[in-house]
Order: C-alpha cells, then structure tokens, then sequence
C-alpha cells in the first residue's frame, strides 16, 4: 500500500514515532530508578544491596526482552500487531501503578506486569515501521533511524522529568518519592494507549492479517497467556535468579535460532543462508548489550559513590545521567545516518557486519576511557571527573548508532517472510541474553560489599578487552557474513 507522505516518510510513521515515545517514556521514566529504589527501600541504602539490586535488573531487562519473542508469535498468529501493542500497553501500565506499593513481592508482581506487557508491545511496533516500506525501497534504514529518534526523545525527557517530580512533589528525600517516579511512568503508558488508540485508523490494515482474528479461541490463548505468563515471570525475577535465568534464555536462543533456520531451509538455499547470517550477527549483539547495559545499574552506583558531580551549590542528580545517551543519540543519529547515505551514494556504505564491529568497537573505547580516568584520574576524595562518565555515554551512543538502528531494519530484510515478527522477537531476545549477563556484570563489579574504585577498574577493565576482541573478530568474518547475505545492504 501506498501511504501519503510527510517529511518524506510515510504518514504513519509520525503516529508510530509518538507511540514509541510515549512508551519510552513510561519504560526509561522508572528504568533509571529500579537498582536505586531498591538498595534504598529494602536494603535500608546499605551497599551490600547492590550487587542483588543489579542482578534483579538484568534479569527485569533481560525478560522484557525475551517476552518479545512471544508477543511476536501473538501479534504473528493470534491477534495482529495492533491488538498487540493496545493489549500490551494496558498491561505494563498496570505494572508501573503496582511497583508503587512498598512491599518486594509487589514490587516484583508490578515488574512481572511491565514484562508481560512490554513484550507484547515492544517487537510489534517495529515491525509495523519496517511494513510501511516496500522490500528494496531505500528510505527503510533512514525510517528506522527517525523511528529510533523517537525512542530516544522519550528516553531523554522521561529521567529528567520522573526525577524533578520526585524531587518536588512531596517536601522529603528523593529516594523515598519513588512511587512519584512509578506513577509518572503510568500515566505515560496510559497516552501511549490513548494516542494509538485515535490514531490507529490511518495505518488502513498494517499490522494485521488474515492469519489473525478475535475468534474464542485466539482469544482463550492470549488471556491463559497473561494468566500463566505474569506468575511465570515473578517467578523467574523472585525465585530463580539471573544465573539460573542466563541458562534458560540461552536454551530459548537456541530453540527459536532453530526454529527459523528450519524455515529458512524450506525457503531454499539462498533463505537459509540470510538466516545464518541473521544468527551470526545476533550473537555478537548479546556481547554489545551485556556491557553497554550498565546505565541502570553499575554506571548509577559509579555516579552515585565515584563520579564528582557538584557544580557550586548544586548537584546534577544521578538520574540525568541516563538522559546523555539519549541526548546523543538525537544529536548524532542525523549525523551517522548522512553518513551512511553520503557513502551509499558512492557504492562505499559499510556492510552490516562491518557496522557492527564499529559498534562494539566504539562501546569497547568507552570502557577505555573509564579504565585511564580510574587509572590515572581519581583525586584524594576518590572520586573521577565529571565529564568522564558524561563522554562514556557519548561515545557508547555513537556505537549504539552503528549497531541497534541497523539491526531492527536488517531482520526484516534477513527474516523468512512468514516469521519477521518472530525474528524481531529473536532480536529481542539476543538483547535479553546481553541484559541478563549485564546485571550479572554489574554485580560483579559491586561485589560483595558494593562498588570501589578498585573493583570499578577490574571490571571495566575487562569489558574493554572483550568488547574490543569481539569487535576485531567481526571485522575479520564480515566479508563471510556479507556473502551470506545475497546483496542485502
């Protein structure tokens, strides 16, 4: 189908690109507080939480990502992207209002909400962005650089404004005015709903299919899916643990990488081999998240113990912080993605797997710059300097903008036809395995007795060499991985 244009982008677009922002709001408004809140409220603010506090987050993160494999699957063969993403955002609106009440089992149900719902959102609206293109029409990695954009204007804003609300709304220290940030992720989600909701009727029957329908049946399916998915993931979060969790999203890896090389081979030769190279680069994907993903949790506790950040009488909160990627992200993505189309026009363009080898490439020099600042860099107060942390998150952000953006529009250009929702759902999940392994990270880098410039140093020491080998390794096979991919640029 033909859409009407605007900015020289399909019109609906623009409805996604603000129905991503709102839910990103909603997702990074509480994201940046989850570690914190919960060293503060059940650990009374003592240090030894916080190597649970980060491994509860990896595995929060990690499950959001890994339930996009099954809303996809939803969205795919039950009900449709859009009923996906209206469902889901009741669902994790719910979950931000209980995570308001203090009490960890709560707590933990209202994460186990968010989760559930965040996976029937999350892989749905992107693959919605990669439909409103047709296959080969060259404005699809510039649509998914806007799309992103939108992603990060609301993972900007939400930090700075859920923080002030904590900091103002009631006369008592931020740390105890967490529900104030819960709830403003809540009513975020409940726009996010609305907005799509009024919205939806310009996208003339993208996200839907005749596979999918409101028959009893897909219905039944969907709601024992919310009955037994919720318990499952408190469950998970509450019981298990994030090491038994790495072996789980490992085993599921393996099964739906099986599941879509099966389908590949029915396609034929030359499917199968899109496949393979789709897999390949989901691997390395899982090393870049496991490191970058220590905004929330490490790089929080290093903000908080070992990072100078008093300007004269005013102290720049903890949570602006996460706002810098994305701040980057918006300064820099129009940038990189000139880049790519100032190079494309010259038949120079980077392959995809040579993106990714700078992405990693560049998340490794971060690290880099941590290890000389806590190397050479702390004072008397032991303490590193401002715009170190600040410039990590920038230089990570140029390395997010080689990797993520490009990765959502390759799966749909890589993905069997049947199964692109399925697939993105796989994307997801490689995130969650790199999420789930970055809370385990960050808690080793904390330890026992909460985090030392010391114990800082050894573990961002060793992030940067293996961000750096792994990079190096892809760089070496990208010509290998290119080939499999038949001319998809």
């Amino acid at each position: 189908m033909t859409f009407p244009e605007m900015l020289g982008h399909p019109r609906p677009l623009w409805l996604l690109f603000m129905t991503e922002f709102w839910e990103r709001f909603a997702f990074y408004g509480m994201r940046w507080a989850l570690a914190l809140y919960i060293v503060a409220q059940f650990y009374n603010g003592d240090a030894t939480g916080e190597k649970p506090a980060s491994n509860i987050y990896g595995a929060y993160l990690a499950l959001v990502y890994a339930a996009g494999v099954f809303g996809g699957y939803i969205a795919d063969q039950l009900i449709g992207h859009q009923r996906s993403i209206l469902t889901g955002a009741i669902v994790m609106g719910s979950g931000l209002f209980v995570m308001m009440l203090p009490s960890m089992d709560l707590f933990l149900l209202g994460l186990a909400l968010v989760i559930i719902g965040n996976g029937l959102f999350k892989p749905n609206i992107s693959t919605m962005v990669g439909q409103l293109y047709a296959q080969g029409d060259s404005r699809r990695d510039a649509g998914f650089t806007i799309f992103y954009m939108g992603i990060n204007v609301g993972a900007m804003v939400s930090p700075v404004v859920t923080s002030w609300l904590a900091s103002v709304i009631t006369a008592t220290p931020m740390q105890q005015n967490y529900k104030v940030v819960f709830a403003s992720a809540g009513v975020g989600m409940a726009i996010c709903w609305l907005w799509f909701w009024i919205g939806r009727r310009q996208l003339h029957g993208v996200g839907q299919s005749a596979r999918t329908s409101l028959s009893t049946r897909n219905l039944g399916l969907v709601a024992a899916y919310l009955v037994v998915g919720v318990p499952l993931m408190y469950f998970l979060l509450a019981k298990l643990g994030a090491t038994a969790l790495a072996w789980i999203l490992g085993i599921l890896f393996i099964g739906l990488a099986a599941m879509l090389l099966i389908e590949g081979l029915r396609e034929g030769a030359v499917a199968r081999d899109k496949v393979i190279a789709m897999l390949i680069i989901f691997v390395f994907n899982v090393l870049f998240w496991m490191f970058f993903e220590q905004a929330g949790s490490s790089f929080n506790f290093l903000a908080e113990k070992i990072v100078h950040r008093d300007f004269g009488s005013w102290e720049f909160p903890v949570a602006w912080f996460q706002s810098v990627n994305s701040l980057a992200i918006i300064t820099l993505a129009p940038i990189i993605a000139a880049i790519w189309v100032w190079l494309g026009r010259r038949n120079a363009e980077p392959s995809i797997a040579f993106k990714f080898s700078l992405g990693l490439i560049f998340n490794g020099l971060a690290f880099l710059l941590l290890m000389v600042a806590l190397t050479h860099m702390v004072d008397g107060g032991s303490k590193i300097p401002f715009w170190t942390l600040f410039m990590v998150y920038v230089i990570q952000s140029v390395g997010e903008l080689c990797l993520s953006p490009i990765g959502l529009s390759m799966v749909t250009k890589l993905a069997p036809a049947r199964y692109v929702a399925f697939a993105m759902g796989g994307w997801f999940l490689s995130v969650a395995n790199g999420n789930n392994l970055s809370g385990i990270f960050a808690g080793e880098v904390s330890g026992e007795s909460g985090m030392t410039t010391a114990s800082a140093l050894s573990g961002y020491t060793f992030g940067f060499w293996a961000l750096v080998g792994s990079g190096a390794l892809l760089l070496l096979v990208a010509p290998l991985i290119s080939r499999l991919m038949h001319g998809v640029k």
